[in-house]
């Protein structure tokens, strides 16, 4: 009897793949929108210290029953400290970030993310790049200046931290490429999770109101759906190849144009739709060129790291 071909068994799950990474798109959204809603009524700080605490609580609850303290074993402390704060600054730029603009124009920014790491991983990690793919860079750029229309008066703080929301989580995906040799998903999670949780503490005593009682269940309902998220997210890169199921996460721009629109009344600018779709098209060309270079490989179904390579925060 003939073993089943594992890439045929792969290709079978491709449509569960595709589902996941739906699920997470939706998810993302809903806590992104949360998130933006929280960030009007209350510090900063407040909103990010509880995210990050649900959402450590809520990857323990996966991660630790099937690894223990394990996970824990390392031997790269300065450099797991040095992404928690990369991921610190990020996730306080994105949220600085949905206090100054729309919805849907701090997610469309936040996906040129993939620019950057490429950008980067030129510089740091010393990867040769063609002409494709600096072709790609070039639109893609373009794109982002199309979206946030720069100019004397016109890039608004907002799109400042926006951008350097970007800047810094290619940073953090730079760092998984070098990290992910020796450290397992898990730990470099608990350990991202651990360093975000203490940084956003600290943040507490500059700005602190008690919530109302549903504003907590959204703050939790925020942390823990991001937890969730990123399981599934992870889910759905295990289940099939990045090229099949990476496009269905730009879905994401879609969502957050209509929670936007249905709950603050933010209408897509010209300029907002015209970048966004140059910004995902040059996004799309470096996915599939780098497919090309790089066979796929199977991960782990557990949480990715947050705010991954091509995941929004």
């Amino acid at each position: 009897m003939t073993a089943p071909d594992p890439l045929i068994a792969r290709r079978n799950q491709i449509p569960r793949g595709i589902f996941y990474m739906v699920l997470s798109t939706v998810m993302f959204a809903g806590v992104n929108a949360i998130v933006k809603w929280e960030v009007a009524l209350y510090p900063v700080g407040e909103v990010a210290f509880f995210r990050s605490a649900f959402a450590f609580f809520a990857v323990c609850g996966l991660v630790l029953p099937r690894t223990g303290l394990a996970v824990l074993r390392t031997n790269r402390y300065r450099e797991h400290l040095q992404r928690g704060l990369s991921q610190f600054g990020s996730m306080t730029c994105m949220f600085l970030a949905f206090r100054a603009l729309s919805l849907g124009s701090a997610i469309a920014i936040s996906f040129s993310a993939p620019l950057f790491t490429t950008l980067l991983s030129i510089l740091i990690l010393k990867e040769k790049v063609g002409l494709h793919r600096w072709s790609a860079l070039i639109v893609g750029f373009i794109g982002v200046l199309v979206v946030t229309h720069p100019g004397p008066g016109t890039l608004t703080m907002g799109a400042f931290f926006a951008l350097a929301n970007a800047v810094l989580i290619s940073s953090v995906a730079v760092a998984i490429r070098r990290m992910s040799a020796t450290e397992s998903t898990e730990t470099l999670t608990v350990y991202q999770m651990t360093v975000i949780t203490l940084c956003t503490m600290c943040l507490l005593p500059f700005g602190f109101t008690p919530p109302a009682w549903l504003d907590f269940v959204g703050l939790a309902f925020a942390g823990i759906g991001n937890g969730i998220a990123q399981y599934w997210w992870t889910r759905s890169l295990s289940l099939a190849p990045p090229s099949a199921v990476v496009p269905f996460n730009y879905l994401s721009l879609i969502w957050a144009a209509m929670l936007g629109f249905a709950i603050w009344g933010d209408v897509p600018t010209a300029s907002l739709l015209v970048g966004s779709a140059i910004v995902v098209a040059s996004g799309l060309y470096i996915l599939w060129r780098e497919t090309l270079r790089r066979p796929y490989r199977p991960v782990p179904a557990q949480p990715a790291a947050e705010d991954g390579p091509v995941r929004p925060a």
